[in-house]
């Protein structure tokens, strides 16, 4: 009687490989910012890069199919008045692209499908909710328009960028928050902070809905990310700084579905997932390797797949949407999310849930049409009633004499509490003068 002993799996043989010298990009300037974001972001059509700059933040996109040597003048995205934290491609339109900064803002830019000829310094939308820096930016995975943003005032936005408006906010972390993740329909998202806390909130319910605290017992900063089952991967470090990852059921937060202890480094892992092969990719920025890993329904859940070596560190990193691969086996690429979103923000916003469209790899990449994103900012005086004028577009002579005196009567009081609030301004301000330069 013959027993297995290796596991089964179609994805053991995984392996990895470097692309030649003359496909690869050459002499990018890649930020020196301390900030545990990937830098780098990448879909079917363009490469952005977080890069140094003088004068404010910038990033570079290059196109896929112009590979090689980048001229050190070569055109920038340069919007920002501080360093760009992080940048995210929007999964429904390959042009659009937003960005998180020092300067307290997110910004959502359109790219031409041309390369750059000129600077480009005007994006399409600012989005200004935050009172500190944009650290995390991260679209909806299957709803039009809506753009999440995570600042250092511990709040939590979430926009429609097609109006510029905010539809949500959330300040239920009370320290500086790591990083956040949409769940696989986006009815949900994960997140970890300093506070060594990991959360599960409802965007639309304005909640968190679940939390575990420490799922790593380290106090270094923490990763998660929702699978496609509903459980969320975690990586972190143990008590002894050790490296390690986790598997956790969210309805059950009390045990971990799988804990592996990996290594000792000082990098933190960042997790990359593909939904269509339930495979996680961890990186580390100052690593010289990659892991996979797949999770499945079997124990240990969190298999051991390979791992890919490189000579060089890496600085940063970048997932492309698998709809972008020229590559096709009927067992290994299943379909996968196309670029249509699956509903409008105001269906999301009134509780409907979807699941990604999918489209076939088995013909490889179509481009799809290039769409403008346009913005369609609301005039807050439209959401008024149409038969209510102001006061002052009455005619004063259609008033009674005794309601002009009132009228006239108050206006008296507002300009005396003016001047009384006024003078009392001023001499809290030379209060705090005299205490400020040791007088009093």
């Amino acid at each position: 009687m013959s027993r297995s002993i290796v596991r089964q799996s179609k994805f053991r043989h995984v392996f990895g490989q470097g692309v030649k010298a003359e496909q690869g990009y050459d002499d990018i300037r890649v930020s020196k910012v301390t900030w545990d974001s990937s830098f780098c972001a990448v879909n079917p059509k363009f490469l952005a890069v977080i890069v140094e700059s003088s004068g404010g933040g910038a990033f570079l996109v290059l196109p896929l199919s112009k590979a090689g040597r980048v001229d050190k003048n070569y055109p920038l995205v340069i919007g920002h008045s501080g360093p760009v934290l992080d940048i995210d491609w929007c999964p429904h339109n390959d042009n659009i692209l937003a960005s998180g900064s020092e300067d307290c803002s997110a910004m959502v830019w359109q790219i031409p499908d041309q390369s750059l000829s000129r600077p480009l310094s005007e994006p399409i939308v600012v989005l200004e909710g935050h009172s500190k820096r944009v650290g995390i930016v991260s679209w909806h995975p299957t709803a039009r328009n809506i753009l999440l943003t995570a600042g250092s005032d511990n709040l939590i936005i979430i926009w429609n960028v097609g109006t510029g408006e905010p539809l949500v906010s959330m300040d239920d972390h009370p320290d500086l928050i790591y990083n956040v993740c949409w769940n696989y329909n986006g009815s949900l998202f994960c997140t970890t902070c300093k506070d060594r806390r990991l959360r599960v909130c409802d965007p639309r319910k304005r909640e968190v809905v679940a939390e575990r605290l420490a799922p790593h017992e380290g106090v270094r900063p923490m990763r998660a990310m929702f699978t496609k089952d509903g459980n969320i991967f975690t990586t972190g470090f143990t008590r002894m700084s050790q490296r390690e990852l986790g598997l956790w059921d969210p309805t059950n937060f009390e045990e971990p579905i799988a804990l592996l202890e990996l290594d000792t480094s000082n990098g933190v892992l960042l997790p990359y997932y593909d939904p269509d092969a339930n495979m996680v990719y961890l990186c580390g920025k100052g690593d010289s390797s990659i892991r996979y890993f797949e999770i499945t329904e079997e124990p240990p859940y969190v298999h051991y797949l390979n791992t890919f070596s490189s000579k060089e560190p890496q600085r940063g990193m970048g997932f492309m949407p698998k709809r972008g691969s020229d590559l096709f086996q009927d067992d290994l690429y299943p379909d996968t999310a196309g670029p249509e979103p699956a509903m409008e923000p105001e269906e999301w916003m009134e509780g409907r849930d979807d699941d990604p469209i999918l489209v076939s790899m088995r013909q490889g990449y179509t481009p799809p049409k290039s769409r403008e994103l346009k913005v369609a900012k609301k005039n807050i005086l439209d959401s008024r009633p149409s038969t209510r004028r102001s006061m002052s577009t009455c005619d004063a002579k259609s008033l009674p004499p005794q309601a002009l005196e009132m009228l006239l009567e108050e206006l008296q009081n507002l300009k005396s509490t003016v001047l009384s609030q006024e003078r009392r301004i001023c001499d809290l301000e030379n209060k705090l003068s005299q205490y400020t330069n040791g007088t009093a």
